[in-house]
């Protein structure tokens, strides 16, 4: 397609990128749902990664079964189009002794329905494991109720809402509950590693992980973790949270542009080093005492991640936040493949847009902030790919992004606007064919 040109105006700087309609509330009944699924996971006493895959009653296995069973009642109403897979594998790392160890991950899929983006995957887990002190201990109670049966009970809430929408999503959604975390994001590196071998790309990617309480805060806002990128600044896992939060509402979320709390880490990690879009749900405010704790009482302090300590329209509140960017992002249009900006030392910049063709794409928003803020304004609205010209405005001044707009109104993740690449040094020899 030609490019074409374009003149933008700053005095034209319009709507909000947050003017929209109000997003749903949780599901009647989640909350009750919710305290179902975290008490059945927490009756299986234990779920480290070490511990038994085969007793039904105690250990991780117990766990798998619950959640591959209640995915499994989900998918048989979903028509065919919900797909369970449970995925075993063995792996190995410094909280296994070193030594190879058998994990299984539990994934729902549910196909895209557009074959140019059903091999866009959007994922939604959290993980299976618990753990009690002592890292290493697969025998004793590991209930695991908030870290993380609350994380996988956002992932059955929402394969459940999203799996009954008939008209479904463009790109393929999988809601997962892996295995490892606790052992060093193993099933979280495995995941990724499957999700490369069924050639899906990956759109975005939550890891819901400590979700279930909020422990007296008076700000009931999750958190929502995202890395800077390199430059600390920009990254696919941070334009992620900052749409969810044009979607939400500044109300209904907290961002924190950090990658994961200090000394912590979770199964977002591998997609963010990978430089994907990954972001973090975590409660608003945690208590320690109820984190990697043996089960007692100590000095009348009541210790273990149990049951009681959870907070249920709170868990419902976080599903229905994943189900709102998760929908979003599913039904709209693949981002540009690039913006690039050009222009320095003349009175104008310019964005060249890149995309390939998209039926269901309605155009692009041009979007831009200034050098101390960090969310983005809409300038205006292109309707194809091309170079657009910023009348009187230099590249200095403002970031600038791009994304597309759908047909329905959706609207992809924001890609930031870079330089071009350097030209090659002077007397330099052209790259080699097929390098």
């Amino acid at each position: 397609m030609k490019p074409f040109r374009t003149l933008l105006v700053l005095s034209t700087l319009c709507l909000s990128a947050a003017a929209q309609a109000a997003p749903a509330p949780p599901a009647t009944g989640a909350a009750e749902e919710a305290k179902a699924i975290v008490a059945e996971l927490a009756a299986c006493g234990t779920r480290h990664s070490m511990s038994s895959w085969s007793d039904p009653k105690w250990g991780i296995g117990c766990g798998r079964d619950a959640v591959a069973r209640r995915l499994g009642e989900i998918a048989a109403k979903s028509g065919g189009r919900l797909k369970v897979i449970v995925d075993k594998y063995e792996t190995s790392g410094p909280r296994t002794g070193n030594v190879p160890v058998p994990m299984e991950n539990v994934y729902a899929v549910l196909a895209g329905t557009d074959p140019a983006r059903g091999k866009t995957a959007f994922v939604l887990s959290g993980h299976l494991d618990s753990r009690a002190s002592d890292v290493m201990d697969s025998k004793s109670d590991a209930p695991g109720a908030d870290d993380d049966a609350s994380g996988v009970a956002v992932s059955i809430l929402s394969a459940k809402a999203m799996a009954a929408r008939a008209e479904g999503f463009p790109a393929t959604l999988i809601f997962a509950a892996v295995a490892g975390e606790e052992q060093g994001l193993l099933g979280a590196r495995r995941m990724k590693e499957w999700l490369a071998a069924q050639g899906y790309e990956v759109g975005g990617m939550i890891t819901n992980d400590i979700v279930g309480a909020t422990n007296g805060s008076k700000d009931r806002r999750p958190r929502v973790f995202s890395e800077g990128g390199p430059d600390g600044v920009e990254s696919p896992g941070r334009e992620m949270a900052r749409r969810l939060e044009e979607l939400a509402g500044r109300d209904r979320v907290r961002l924190i542009f950090r990658r994961d709390r200090f000394g912590r880490g979770g199964d977002h990690l591998p997609f963010v080093e990978a430089g994907l879009p990954a972001i973090r749900f975590t409660e608003p405010l945690e208590n320690y005492d109820h984190q990697h704790q043996d089960v007692r009482v100590e000095k009348g302090v009541q210790y273990g991640d149990l049951i009681q300590f959870m907070d249920f329209p709170f868990l419902a509140e976080v599903a229905a936040l994943n189900q709102l960017i998760l929908g979003e992002l599913a039904a709209a249009p693949a981002p540009p493949k690039s913006a690039v900006l050009t222009g320095a030392v003349t009175p104008s910049a310019k964005i060249t847009i890149e995309a390939a063709d998209d039926a269901a794409r309605k155009g692009f928003e041009i979007l831009q902030r200034e050098t101390t803020e960090t969310r983005w304004k809409v300038l205006r609205t292109v309707d194809r790919p091309g170079e657009a010209v910023l009348e009187n405005t230099s590249t200095d001044n403002e970031f600038c992004a791009v994304r597309s707009v759908g047909r329905n109104g959706r609207r992809s993740l924001a890609v930031p606007c870079t330089p071009p690449p350097p030209p090659p040094p002077a007397g330099a020899l052209p790259p080699k064919p097929g390098l």
